[in-house]
């Protein structure tokens, strides 16, 4: 007797309908309404070529920068080889050092955990610092239903929750807002802000801050991200510039920290790599100004209760596939934003999801698939890119971003199912593998130039569908009046033919001629002219003693080299 014990499932990715991680129109559909946003496009540009221009400077300056791009990828590989054994030793840690832990398998359960912690706290406000994860599951949207007030505590993030918008980057989510917008914003949104608020950036941070700080002092409960947790220690991180994680990690009595599971780090030392590559790829610092790391609780200093939640939400398919997994070294920099020329021009709404850009044209069909629904959005993404290579060569370990969009094109075509593509490029082998069906379509094809296709210009602006996705971006050139086959066929071209080999004939015959000159025609002046005599040879040469100091012999040249040496 035997016992099947069935196939290994694929793992489960992020649920339909839960989180951001999809948009509700195609990229091409969303591109299409961003690009028109002037404004939009006139902040992207300006934003991404000042952090693109800071990045390039400091990262210049380290002689060893590209041995430390070397040094993330290799840890990075090494930790998604081990992932399981490295989560398992985190979590025991945490747990040793008086921190829990908890296991959510997909947003839904990320979400409920925290709205329960929260909730046991008998607390109704919570601050938050910038947490991608976060967003991805929509925990601010899942607390406020259960009525819990969330605060946002980054600047950025604070200015698109008070104008109900939603992030554009991943380092810098109001990249898309100018100073202007930000101003009204926080005259609109923010309570008691002076009236006679201008647009200078230091009045506004500060009418931010006279803000939080209220919140910082009497909000009982924080919520977090983690840009890496050390297995080796239970060490959390988080590294920010404006010093408002600082607040959130330390006054709380509780902090909920959520993790994706691909943040973990083998070793405390690894952090010497990544507090280098991180700063200089993101902001295009040197350091950081704010690095908080924590290990549990410590008795009397911080929050005295700490919870870990481990996001897995689609990371696990992810690490299932044996070239996309590399999506998941991503330590969310945004390099390869502040580089593409897609993303500069539509902008991050475009992408529909959490991760915008290259790496989010990547990461979020890995983490949430491409076929869940009937044309998912999803699917659309891998295509939002030109393959310019511009995001690999930007990115601090090194991600093969365009190699993986290629493949994703790959798996959208192979899971896509009977599409009016594949239907075509069957019919087209049909037509190319019979000689005589090829002959005949060739002949319909140019019978329609007849019929006016083409026009003047000899040029089709618009094909049928399910072709105009190609004639949306470029012309097609139109079918010709013949054939090159039937010309070749015809009177007309074997004339034309004949004659061109007659023509080839000729030149070949002209050019053996003009260039061989036998020793019959060479004339004495020409012998005469060409050759030296004994006598010119002879009177050449120089005796010993009229040779200078630059015809020494080699044993002359041997001695004085070795003078030189001593």
């Amino acid at each position: 007797m035997s016992t099947f014990l069935g196939m290994p499932a694929t793992p489960p990715r992020s649920p339909y309908g839960t989180g951001n991680l999809r948009g509700e129109r195609t990229f091409p559909q969303a591109a299409h309404d961003e690009l028109r946003n002037e404004q939009l496009r006139r902040n992207l540009g300006r934003a991404t070529h000042t952090i693109r221009a800071k990045r390039i400077a400091v990262t210049g300056e380290l002689p060893d920068w590209e041995e430390l791009r070397d040094a993330g990828a290799a840890i990075k590989t090494d930790t998604m080889n081990r992932l399981p054994e490295l989560l398992e030793r985190l979590e025991r840690k945490v747990t040793e050092r008086g921190g829990t832990v908890h296991w959510a398998r997909d947003g839904v359960e990320a979400n409920e955990i925290v709205t329960r912690l929260v909730r046991a706290t008998g607390s109704s406000d919570v601050i938050k610092v910038k947490s991608m994860a976060t967003q991805e599951t929509g925990l601010n949207e899942h607390l406020e239903s259960a009525g819990i007030t969330p605060y946002e505590t980054d600047l950025a993030e604070l200015i698109v929750q008070l104008a109900h918008d939603r992030p554009s980057h991943i380092l810098v989510p109001a990249i898309h807002r100018n100073r202007d917008e930000i101003r009204q914003i926080f005259l609109d949104h923010i309570p008691g802000v002076d009236p006679g608020l201008d647009n200078v950036p230091a009045h506004l941070a500060a009418a931010a801050r006279a803000y939080l700080r209220e919140k910082f002092m009497t909000t009982r409960v924080a919520v977090s991200g983690a840009n890496f947790g050390i297995a080796e220690t239970g060490t959390l991180s988080v590294v920010e510039s404006e010093g408002n994680g600082r607040m959130c990690l330390t006054l709380p009595d509780t902090l909920i920290t959520v993790m994706g599971i691909e943040k973990v780090l083998p070793r405390y030392q690894d952090l010497e790599v990544f507090l280098q590559l991180l700063p200089r790829s993101s902001t295009g610092e040197r350091m950081n100004p704010y690095t908080s790391m924590w290990t549990g609780v410590t008795p009397g200093d911080g929050p005295q209760d700490f919870h870990l939640v481990l996001l897995d939400n689609g990371r696990t398919a992810a690490l299932a596939d044996r070239i996309g997994r590399e999506a998941l070294d991503c330590i969310r920099c945004s390099a390869c934003l502040n580089v593409c020329p897609v993303y500069e021009r539509a902008g991050g709404h475009a992408y529909g999801s959490t991760y915008p850009g290259p790496i989010g044209a990547v990461l979020t069909p890995q983490l949430a698939g491409m076929h869940a629904a009937k044309d998912d959005p999803n699917s659309s993404l891998p295509y939002a890119s030109s393959l310019c290579g511009a995001c690999f060569d930007a990115c601090p370990v090194k991600i093969d971003i365009p190699s993986l969009l290629v493949e994703l094109r790959h798996q959208n075509t192979e899971q896509a199912g009977t599409t009016a593509e594949k239907l075509a490029m069957k019919a087209a082998a049909t037509v190319m593998r019979n000689p005589k069906l090829y002959t005949a379509v060739q002949k319909a094809a140019s019978l329609s130039r007849a019929v006016g296709v083409g026009g003047r210009d000899r040029t089709i602006s618009r094909l049928p569908a399910p072709l105009d996705g190609w004639s949306d971006s470029r012309d097609t050139a139109a079918p010709p009046t013949r054939s090159f086959r039937s010309w070749l066929a015809s009177a007309e071209g074997a004339a034309t033919m004949r004659a061109a080999a007659e023509e080839g004939a000729r030149r070949t015959a002209d050019d053996r001629t003009g260039g061989e000159r036998t020793a019959d025609n060479r004339t004495a002046d020409d012998w005469t002219s060409g050759d030296r005599t004994a006598d010119n040879r002879t009177g050449g040469e120089r005796t010993d003693a009229e040779r200078t100091d630059g015809d020494r012999t080699a044993d002359d040249l041997t001695e004085g080299d070795h003078q030189e040496g001593q």
